[in-house]
C-alpha cells in the first residue's frame, strides 16, 4: 500500500472511533451511509477498471505512446484535449483510465491537456446541465474564454516536467 492510501485509512477510523465514543448511533448511521455509496458506486469503479485494461489490450502501447508519448509535443496536447472533451463519466471512470495511459508512456504534457478539457468541456456534462440551465449563449461564451485553458495546461505541464526532471 502506498503513503496516500495508508492516511487516507488512518483518517477514516480515526474518525469512525471519534464518533463512535461521541455517539455510536451515529457511528452506525455513519458506516450504513458508506455501505449505500459502496454499492452505488463499486458498478461504476469495476466498469472503469474494465475499460481502463482494455485499453491496454485494445490499443497497441506503441500507437499511444506515439500519438501522445512524451515526444508528442503540441500534437499529443491536442490529442489529450480532444479526447478529454469527448470522454463520459466522473472522476471514478476517467482516472484509471489516466493512470493507465500514463503507466503505458503518455506524456504528461497530453494527460494534464486531457484532464483539464475533461473538467472544462467535457460534451457530457456541457449537454446534460450547462446548456438546460444556462443556455446556449452562455455555454459559448464560457467556452470561447477558456479554450486556450487544456493546451497552456498541457505545455507548462510539460515544461515543468521537464525543467524538475519529474
Amino acid at each position: 500500500m502506498d503513503t496516500s492510501t495508508l492516511v487516507m485509512i488512518g483518517a477514516a477510523l480515526v474518525l469512525l472511533v471519534t464518533i463512535y465514543l461521541k455517539s455510536p448511533q451515529s457511528a452506525a448511521k455513519g458506516l450504513n451511509s458508506t455501505i449505500a455509496l459502496i454499492v452505488a458506486i463499486a458498478p461504476r469503479m469495476l466498469a472503469a477498471f474494465v475499460i481502463a485494461g482494455l485499453i491496454q489490450a485494445i490499443v497497441p502501447e506503441e500507437v499511444i505512446v506515439r500519438w501522445m508519448g512524451k515526444g508528442s509535443g503540441f500534437k499529443g496536447i491536442s490529442i489529450g484535449t480532444v479526447i478529454g472533451t469527448l470522454t463520459p463519466g466522473g472522476p471514478m471512470t476517467h482516472f484509471p483510465v489516466v493512470a493507465t495511459l500514463f503507466k503505458m508512456g503518455v506524456g504528461i504534457g497530453p494527460l494534464v491537456s486531457y484532464l483539464t478539457a475533461w473538467g472544462l468541456f467535457g460534451l457530457q456534462r456541457i449537454i446534460m446541465w450547462e446548456l438546460p440551465f444556462l443556455g446556449v449563449r452562455v455555454v459559448l461564451i464560457r467556452v470561447a474564454a477558456s479554450i486556450l485553458f487544456p493546451f497552456l495546461a498541457g505545455v507548462i505541464s510539460q515544461f515543468f516536467w521537464e525543467k524538475l526532471h519529474l
